[in-house]
């Protein structure tokens, strides 16, 4: 039964001209003092969400976007903050770039999120896409399969330091601890000090082109998954014990709902399917599987309706969506809502407000 709602915040700021006829996403460059605005407008989604009963408002990491799409960091650091703000609401990292740390970095860094928030900052773990993140942070002599066994040995250094008491790892790329002597003894084993309080921890993971390895890695580490703005047919392949995520607009006809959304879709097409990053259809996925570019005009918002990625509508459609995708997979308890990039706060927190007080009752009564 679906209990559970969250929210997504990539990190973007106030667009202007958005759409496939506004601001070529290449031709957008914005001074410092406007891209801190997205402090600003995560803590207003922060109190928001703490107030309207959603569990998670989940944060995106990205690094070197003077672009204003994804403009957030540090997700620990902000979650402190956020919490601060706030009595309850989680902090989510969808999804910490893992070539962007030390592996041991990231580990501390979360462990002393988790204690000082009280245990509500949600760790996330994933590759990173843009190629001004993977290769600046990464290796740029690695390919794309050697980068990916980089971030594999990297999440399972993550995990030991989290999960166990002590801990050394022998692998390709890192040896931890170096064998040396330390105050009269030789060095085999450390621990991450301090470790989170809230143990097992939980962590999640972008299921992105869903290929086998990428499941089979999951699965292995017990980490769980995301799916978010994948059309409806692929997204059946991957369910699992995970979170479904789609993208949206309330408004009372599809119509009046498809027409405030356009702008902010193509918006989001337009700077995503570059980076081959759009999942409405099998083409998609094998070019984000691939690492090829998309042409943003190969999806359109109706079709991005049609396969369920995204909810344009009136409340009760969208509540009668969810109680057949609730009764066609009983096991799925959490979906989360999020919003193109550069849709305005003001529209996510009316849109988070309606969904709260116009769907959410709709599964807790």
């Amino acid at each position: 039964m679906i209990t559970r709602f969250s929210t997504l915040y990539v990190g973007h700021i106030e667009l202007e001209a958005c759409g496939l006829a506004g601001t070529p996403a290449d031709d957008r460059r914005y001074p410092n003092e406007r891209l801190i605005e997205v402090f600003d407008t995560a803590a207003a989604l922060a109190r928001a969400t703490d107030q309207l009963g959603y569990e998670t408002l989940w944060l995106a990491e990205h690094h070197f976007q003077h672009e204003g799409y994804e403009c957030i960091p540090s997700i620990p650091m902000l979650a402190v903050d956020l919490a601060h703000r706030t009595e309850r609401v989680k902090i989510g990292c969808a999804f910490n770039v893992v070539p962007a740390w030390h592996p041991l970095r990231l580990a501390e860094d979360y462990a002393v999120a988790d204690i000082l928030t009280g245990g509500r900052v949600v760790f996330g773990v994933g590759r990173g896409y843009h190629s001004r993140e993977v290769e600046t942070f990464g290796n740029p002599m690695l390919d794309g399969e050697a980068n990916r066994e980089l971030f594999e040995e990297q999440v399972e250094i993550i995990l030991k330091a989290l999960r166990e008491d002590s801990f050394s790892h022998r692998g390709k790329h890192y040896t931890i601890p170096p064998d040396v002597p330390y105050r009269g003894y030789q060095l085999r084993e450390i621990t991450l000090v301090p470790r989170p309080r809230r143990r097992p921890v939980e962590i999640w993971q972008p299921i992105v082109s869903g290929s086998a390895r990428g499941l089979d890695f999951m699965a292995r580490n017990r980490i769980k998954g995301i799916i978010s703005a994948t059309a409806e047919e692929l997204a059946e392949r991957w369910i699992r014990d995970l979170i479904l995520g789609f993208r949206m607009c309330i408004d009372d006809s599809v119509e009046r709902a498809v027409r405030r959304a356009r702008p902010y879709f193509e918006e989001h097409a337009k700077v995503m399917a570059p980076l081959g990053m759009l999942r409405y259809s099998e083409e998609h996925v094998r070019a984000v599987a691939a690492r090829q570019p998309q042409s943003p005009t190969t999806a359109s918002l109706e079709n991005g309706v049609g396969n369920r990625s995204w909810l344009c509508g009136p409340p009760a459609d969208i509540v009668a969506y969810l109680k057949e995708v609730e009764r066609r997979y009983p096991g799925l308890d959490h979906v989360m809502i999020a919003w193109a990039i550069g849709t305005p706060r003001d529209l996510m927190i009316e849109q988070l407000t309606r969904f709260a007080r116009e769907i959410m009752p709709a599964f807790r009564g």
